[in-house]
């Protein structure tokens, strides 16, 4: 007899009385491993034996011995013992946050440092919390956590959603991306100054919404007029253009990891000092029992050997 219909007519408790017995071949010790009287252990095997069809254990008055259905059995029931247990505990530990998947949105700028150093802290303080990533714009990000699609954001200021929570994670600097034989390079450091009617590769207002508006918010503040001959949305577009000489670029600091060849950095000074800001966001009324263990990952400064393993990496 096979499927469902057979299997489900004997209990788990019977299948653990019997691998007690089987394992003890003694029926005093089995009920005393099993917290029971031996007659009731007696009978769970015997309802086990009968549901079977087949005997499972010689008893005498001096032994208890295995048949060689029993050997078979006893395989068998261990596996779907220690099946249950597994499903148990990853059902306790998902209803309880300690385990789960987080859909995470990402921009591609988050990508170079700080994304890899979340995954890296995940991997040492949570392991039992999967992360899919979905790389989106700032724009898609929102319109994906108020659809569910994801359930958390890291994206780029302003996000004026009242049913969303922020938490600031990132703050970075701005730093020049230059080609070789600039005459910029011979300075240690940077200022607004320097890219004065310069040719500047700048964001595209309409794929890269936030970096423009900073850039050009930061160049009117400092009554700086750069003369723009490309406007890109992605960062590594930009600086292989800052490699074939067009024209030089203002990046956030962890793009330095991306290691174009001819391009070199220098560090621009700019009010506030760290102007690049990156967000998390998640819907207030989320549900997921993952999210309170993963946004204590965003809430955590980086240990020692999670950077040492990033620097390592790049």
């Amino acid at each position: 007899m096979t499927g469902p219909s057979f299997w489900s007519q004997f209990e788990l408790r019977q299948l653990r009385c019997f691998v007690a017995a089987a394992e003890e071949l003694h029926f005093g010790r089995a009920a005393a491993r099993m917290n029971m009287t031996q007659p009731p252990l007696s009978r769970q095997i015997q309802l086990l034996e009968h549901v079977l069809g087949v005997r499972l254990l010689d008893r005498t008055s001096r032994a208890v011995k295995l048949t060689p259905a029993g050997r078979v059995f006893l395989l068998e029931a261990r596996r779907i013992l220690r099946l249950t247990e597994s499903a148990a505990l990853a059902t306790r530990r998902i209803a309880t946050g300690e385990a789960g998947t987080i859909t995470l949105g990402f921009t591609a700028a988050s990508g170079y440092s700080f994304l890899p150093r979340l995954l890296l802290q995940r991997a040492s303080h949570a392991p039992n919390i999967d992360v899919a990533l979905k790389e989106m714009v700032s724009s898609e990000q929102v319109e994906s956590l108020v659809t569910g699609r994801i359930d958390v954001g890291l994206l780029r200021p302003p996000i004026a959603r009242s049913e969303f929570t922020t938490l600031k994670v990132a703050e970075e600097h701005l730093v020049a991306a230059l080609p070789m034989g600039d005459p910029r390079l011979s300075e240690a450091t940077l200022t607004l100054k320097h890219f004065d009617r310069q040719p500047l590769i700048m964001y595209a207002a309409d794929g890269a919404r936030y970096f423009h508006d900073m850039l050009a918010g930061l160049f009117e503040a400092a009554g700086v007029a750069p003369v723009t001959i490309q406007s890109l949305a992605q960062i590594h577009s930009m600086l292989a253009l800052v490699r074939a000489g067009i024209g030089a670029a203002l990046v956030p600091e962890a793009a330095m990891s991306l290691h174009f060849d001819d391009v070199q950095f220098r560090p621009v000074e700019t009010n506030p000092p760290a102007p690049v800001e990156l967000y998390a966001a998640w819907r207030s009324d989320n549900d997921n029992p993952a999210l309170s263990a993963f946004l204590d990952l965003l809430r955590t400064e980086p240990d020692p050997e999670t950077l040492d393993a990033l620097a390592a990496s790049e």
